[in-house]
């Protein structure tokens, strides 16, 4: 059975406390699992530089939010939401301590940026929860060699920071990681709409069924809160029933990582690229390391 595994990253003081909870009632309603990505920090949207994307769904608070109004602690505030997303049975992991800081800034960051803002994430994660994090997924799918080696020192079981196609230990400059990756497979609805102006939401989702089913293998698509949980709630769930009346097994990144077997797993080169739809670079998956 083909497995889809379902990566929410919710990145906004909006998305937390509006889209995040409606996904989750979707998804237990439809009896799905996923894996909840959450920013904990403050949400500084309106300081975003909008690089990261050809256009901007966030609503008109979160693009003001740090700039002309004040930035929500979104951990300290929506305390309630992300307790409840845990207690529902479903995995949750860390986005980011400050969303915007680290994609704008962690590409040319000296290392204390990561460690300062992997460490603010991690704590405000086991307040929260009460438990330490085991996964991570870098906002905008961006990282650094050293917020890598923090994810192996800091223990993760596993980190989503990339796009690819399959599982694999990363190799940065040289240097094998030991904190496997599960990359995001499929292009997002965003990007999808981008490329094509006049495509409609509805449309962009049939895309992604026929993209799910023509490549082989397991896939992880990234949805996010503020556009799937709020603007785009119907056409995603209409993806969703797709998906499993063609008999896909919706899950989360932890259910994909419980049945790797990490001897087997490749090392790959990771590095940067740019993706269609998408301003800017992400990090990717590469050649197999050493590359015959």
């Amino acid at each position: 059975m083909k497995r889809i595994a379902l990566k929410i990253d919710v990145g906004t003081y909006q998305g937390t406390r509006t889209g995040a909870p409606a996904l989750a009632e979707l998804l237990q309603r439809h009896g799905a699992q996923a894996s909840f990505f959450f920013a904990l920090g403050p949400d500084q949207g309106g300081r975003e530089a909008r690089a990261g994307s050809l256009k901007s769904y966030h609503g008109l608070a979160s693009r003001l939010y740090g700039r002309l109004l004040p930035a929500p602690d979104i951990g300290a505030r929506c305390r309630d939401v992300l307790r409840a997303i845990g207690d529902a049975g479903f995995e949750t992991g860390i986005h980011a301590w400050n969303r915007v800081r680290w994609e704008r800034c962690i590409l040319d960051s000296a290392n204390e940026l990561a460690e300062s803002e992997l460490d603010s994430a991690c704590r405000r994660f086991e307040d929260v929860f009460g438990t330490a994090p085991k996964a991570h997924a870098a906002a905008g799918w961006r990282a650094s060699r050293h917020a890598l080696r923090l994810e192996q020192r800091k223990g993760f079981l596993y980190a989503s920071d990339c796009r690819g196609s399959h599982p694999f230990f990363p190799v940065v400059q040289g240097e094998p990681i030991a904190c496997l990756q599960i990359p995001t497979t499929l292009p997002t609805l965003d990007e999808l709409l981008a490329l094509e102006p006049g495509l409609t939401p509805d449309r962009a989702m049939d895309r992604l069924l026929q993209l799910s089913r023509a490549i082989p293998g397991d896939h992880v698509f990234t949805l996010r809160a503020e556009l799937e949980g709020m603007k785009f709630f119907g056409p995603f769930e209409k993806l969703l029933t797709g998906w499993q009346s063609n008999g896909c097994s919706l899950v989360a990144l932890r259910d994909i990582h419980a049945s790797l077997d990490a001897q087997k797993l490749p090392k790959c080169v990771v590095g940067f690229a740019e993706f269609a739809g998408r301003a800017g670079i992400r990090m990717a998956q590469g050649d197999a390391f050493p590359n015959p």
